[in-house]
């Protein structure tokens, strides 16, 4: 009878462990893969991958870079990702205390999508800052397309026309924009002892689908900008020069990309650019070389318009962030 019952027993066992690891498995499932997510205010973008033997993720929350999270799981169908940031607090005597301040991502799948929300607890620990989020699902990355092959339409001079055709992306910010004699400057000047001035982001009036866009650009040493591609992807620009080759330096995908080689000029010379993206794959020549080269691009990038990949966007211009000049915009849309 003892015999019959451990029998019992472990068959039951096995029988609940492989019905536990196949639903378990499904409720992972579902959430694996790269997200676009959306809320009242901004954008985010999410990949979950199943690793050997545990989860991980990638987040990027409206600003900044994309960042490995400090935890994801699955638990009761939903998925939770956390991330976290230290807080240091003076407690008198010279003494001091850190907090670890937590951000929590909850997401639950409803028919084609995930909805939930993302809870910022304030870092004095009164109250937190909730956003209600909803994902979609970003379609897998084709085949890198055969650039060679490409047909394009007529060239656009972005400022042919000066500023005609161009606005601040914020309208409530301060212009630093301008023309002198052709050429596009941004000088957004802080005045010592004065509140700090938010200056605006400049974009097109149009938008575009894919493109090649060549530029010429000059960064002040110290200062740094930014060509968002479509409103959502940033290639960088700023004084990186003599540098090793990074994903937030000169040339690079913003956060994304490393450029292959550092191939800027020192602060202060005009340098060159060459840019296409097709098919979400991105090309860019920083002055005759070429340190990206037809790369997948697996989301929009920080202070993205919109975490829609799908739609055509303007070409926008980081303005707060330092002096920077512009010349020799053009743009040539790929109609193929």
């Amino acid at each position: 009878m003892k015999t019959i019952l451990r029998s019992c027993i472990l068959i039951f066992s096995v029988l609940f462990s492989s019905y536990f690891s196949v639903f378990a498995g499904d409720g992972v499932a579902k959430y694996l893969g790269r997200w676009a997510l959306h809320f009242e205010d901004g954008m985010g973008w999410l990949e979950v991958r199943q690793e050997d033997g545990y989860l991980d993720a990638d987040l990027l929350w409206r600003w900044g870079s994309v960042m490995p999270v400090a935890n994801v799981y699955v638990s009761d169908g939903k998925l939770y990702v956390t991330r976290t940031s230290n807080k240091a607090f003076e407690k008198g005597n010279g003494k001091m205390r850190t907090h670890t301040i937590t951000t929590t991502l909850v997401l639950e799948g409803k028919g084609k999508e995930l909805i939930g929300k993302f809870t910022a607890p304030n870092k004095d620990g009164v109250g937190a800052e909730v956003f209600f989020v909803h994902a979609h699902k970003i379609p897998p990355i084709p085949a890198a397309p055969d650039l060679s092959d490409l047909k394009y339409g007529t060239p656009i001079e972005l400022l042919k026309d000066g500023m005609n055709g161009w606005r601040l992306l914020e309208s409530n910010a301060a212009n630093g924009w301008n023309i002198e004699k052709g050429i596009l400057v941004n000088n957004p000047v802080q005045k010592d002892g004065e509140p700090h001035i938010h200056y605006g982001n400049l974009r097109t009036n149009d938008e575009f689908e894919d493109f090649n866009l060549k530029l010429s650009v000059n960064v002040p040493e110290g200062s740094n900008s930014g060509i968002y591609l479509r409103g959502i992807y940033e290639v960088q620009v700023m004084d990186s020069y003599d540098k090793k080759p990074d994903s937030h330096h000169m040339g690079a995908l913003y956060s994304r990309i490393t450029p292959s080689e550092s191939a800027e000029k020192k602060a202060g010379k005009w340098q060159k650019m060459d840019i296409t993206l097709c098919n979400r794959h991105l090309t860019v020549i920083l002055n005759g070389k070429k340190i990206i080269d037809n790369q997948p691009v697996e989301g929009v990038t920080g202070g993205a318009m919109t975490s829609n990949e799908f739609i055509p966007g303007p070409i926008y211009l980081q303005g707060d962030h330092g002096e920077v000049r512009y010349k020799d915009i053009v743009l040539t849309p790929i109609i193929n």
